[in-house]
């Protein structure tokens, strides 16, 4: 299009021609995105399953690299292909507006002239001497501009309404060109903007700043696209009704979705998980190209969790470990991850295990909670190989310690969890309504805090979509008085809770009040021994260590020893629940591994093989060869 626009070019736009141009865009992307695949999941695969040496090494570093060429090509030809389609979108809406203001005019039997003014024949009566009244001309008036005079009107200031009816008409028609006219301008330079951004550096490397340029392209073809796409996304609908507006699209409306709102798809609940999982790989590079070119330290913790869970993705499978899905990951609040391994569309068993206390999208997390799903859906496979287990970090946990006083007592509150168990029911929903088998089997798994999130998920108005049991371990409480109120049913809430793990072992609050001293010295205590939490876990854990009266010595003695801070003990005979058996774990500091050694192995099956091994035939279904232990 020329720098200036016509009313006529308009008019004559044929934008269906560029409709045909992003088609072809289109072409390349996907032929870049089938390439992509070949060379990830076949030839990189197999070599290297087949092949070693330095030769065979030096082979995959390049096929890598042309994995990451290929991968860059998809997105840049994706962001192309919308950014033409959006602009016809655009361009077709104000042509539409030109032509009705076009046909309204011939239909008066008004002239429109090259230069856009609108010519009206003589009608009405004067009324000084009774004549008709001339016609004439009027240009448009830009939005909010008044009318001037035109010819035959009479005079008195371009205020003065012209008294010819026909007069009124035509400026309205004019106006409505001008406006069709300018609307398609402002488009037409606010598109080449957008696609002249969209252009790599001679000699291309894809490498990181390769990427933080295109997580900038990402943000600016998203800006430019949000009438034409991101408006029909439901964000607002139910799993069921997301799933069902996935399903009705086109093929090629799927892949304008996937190559420019990755971050959208990627983590809507209701949409596949195999549609996630490449949405959410897609947005994996955007955010690591968007996080390299920001400092702070939450920048510099998410781009190290975000590059581990990447390399993760790229190493070879691991044998024995279903494959890894991706099925939500995001840079807002603390982070966002949620990583499977298994298919969790596909397989039988599902299990979804929410963290706790201090997670966030960072390298712990990506080695420690990822490495737990990992451990978990190994050993329900070894069980039973339709299983999957899955991390959900898809809330913001509470942070110890916080940047102020309110965060910092946020894990003894329940604004958090409560957060956690809406998103988290919003997540189970969606994996109810994409599975495909006719009655999975599901577990809703709580560690720590997370316990206390589970716990209120299953309280909220239908329990927790489509879970048939519940794992609660190193659960400081749900919220709840017993099983009855977690909507699974007594015998199918199971508890992990090893003797020396003090978080299980939290007075409530009421008890902490009265304990003072003893809790305050205990928090005390914890933080000089680089504990570096306050609030009940603090308090108990450095009472120990510190030698404190109070802490754990205090709960246990208290006159009500099956209330936490949370409510009833989930391990305690009042509760009702299952508790299986997990090993008691190192003393704190005393056995000379920190400050909560034994909170941490329920999931290992190395450091806690019984309890590793129970959850695992809990998640696959076979629950009744779980080895137990008598309730507190």
């Amino acid at each position: 299009m020329t720098a200036v626009l016509t009313w006529q070019r308009l008019r004559d736009l044929k934008w269906s021609e560029l409709q045909d141009a992003a088609d072809g865009w289109g072409e390349v992307s996907n032929r870049a995105d089938a390439a992509r695949d070949r060379v990830s999941n076949e030839m990189t695969n197999q070599l290297a399953t087949s092949q070693k040496g330095e030769a065979a090494t030096a082979a995959l570093g390049r096929l890598k690299r042309l994995d990451r060429n290929f991968e860059y090509l998809y997105t840049e030809c994706g962001l192309v292909r919308t950014t033409l389609n959006s602009l016809a979108f655009e361009l077709s809406g104000a042509q539409r507006r030109l032509k009705d203001a076009l046909e309204d005019a011939a239909d008066l039997r008004f002239t429109v002239h090259a230069d856009g003014s609108v010519s009206y024949p003589a009608g009405g009566e004067n009324i000084i001497d009774g004549k008709e009244l001339p016609g004439g001309s009027t240009n448009g008036s830009p939005l909010g501009t008044p009318y001037g005079p035109s010819p035959g009107a009479p005079s008195g200031g371009p205020l003065l309404s012209n008294p010819n009816p026909h007069h009124a008409k035509a400026q309205a028609i004019a106006d409505r060109i001008l406006r069709a006219v300018s609307e398609a301008q402002d488009i037409d330079t606010r598109f080449s903007a957008t696609l002249g951004k969209l252009k790599a550096a001679p000699g291309l490397t894809v490498d990181t700043k390769t990427w933080t340029d295109a997580a900038a392209d990402a943000a600016a073809v998203r800006g430019a696209a949000d009438d034409y796409l991101k408006k029909d996304i439901p964000n607002d609908k139910s799993p069921a009704e997301r799933n069902a507006w996935w399903t009705s699209l086109t093929q090629e409306q799927r892949e304008e979705y996937l190559a420019v709102y990755p971050n959208e798809i990627g983590n809507l609940d209701g949409i596949p998980s195999e549609v996630r999982d490449t949405a959410n790989r897609d947005n994996l590079q955007l955010l690591i190209g968007k996080l390299e070119g920001q400092d702070g330290e939450k920048a510099r913790a998410q781009l190290a969790g975000l590059k581990s869970i990447d390399g993760q993705l790229r190493a070879e499978p691991e044998k024995g470990v279903p494959p890894m899905y991706l099925l939500g990951i995001g840079d807002e609040g603390n982070g966002r991850a949620i990583v499977s391994f298994g298919n969790p569309d596909a397989s039988r068993n599902v299990s979804a295990y929410v963290p706790g206390l201090g997670t966030s999208l960072d390298e712990a997390f990506a080695r420690n909670d990822v490495k737990r799903a990992r451990d978990t859906a190994k050993a329900a496979s070894d069980i039973d190989d339709s299983s999957a287990a899955i991390v959900w970090l898809g809330y913001d946990a509470p942070q110890m310690p916080a940047e102020n006083v309110i965060d910092n007592v946020g894990v003894m509150f329940e604004r958090d969890g409560k957060a956690g168990a809406v998103a988290y029911n919003d997540f189970m929903a969606g994996i109810s309504v994409t599975n495909h088998n006719p009655d999975p089997h599901v577990t809703a798994i709580g560690h720590s805090y997370g316990s206390f999130t589970v716990g209120q998920a299953a309280q909220r108005d239908g329990g927790i979509p489509g879970a048939d049991d519940i794992v609660l371990l190193g659960s400081p409480g749900t919220g709840a008085d017993s099983v009855e109120d977690l909507g699974v049913g007594k015998g199918h809430v199971y508890v992990g809770a090893a003797d020396h793990d003090p978080v299980t072992m939290l007075p409530s609050e009421d008890e902490s009040s009265a304990l003072g001293a003893g809790v305050v010295g205990g928090a005390s205590a914890g933080a000089v021994l680089g504990l570096g939490v306050g609030g009940p876990i603090g308090g108990v854990v450095g009472g120990v260590a510190g030698g404190v009266v109070g802490g754990i010595a205090g709960y246990m003695s208290s006159e009500d020893e099956s209330q936490l801070w949370f409510g009833t003990d989930p391990a305690h005979e009042d509760f009702g629940a299952q508790r299986f058996k997990v090993d008691d774990g190192p003393r704190p500091y005393i056995d000379g591994q920190g400050a909560t050694p034994a909170h941490s192995n329920y999931f290992d099956p190395v450091k806690d093989p019984m309890s590793a091994q129970n959850i695992a035939l809990i998640v696959a279904g076979r629950s009744d060869q779980i080895s137990t232990e008598e309730p507190r």
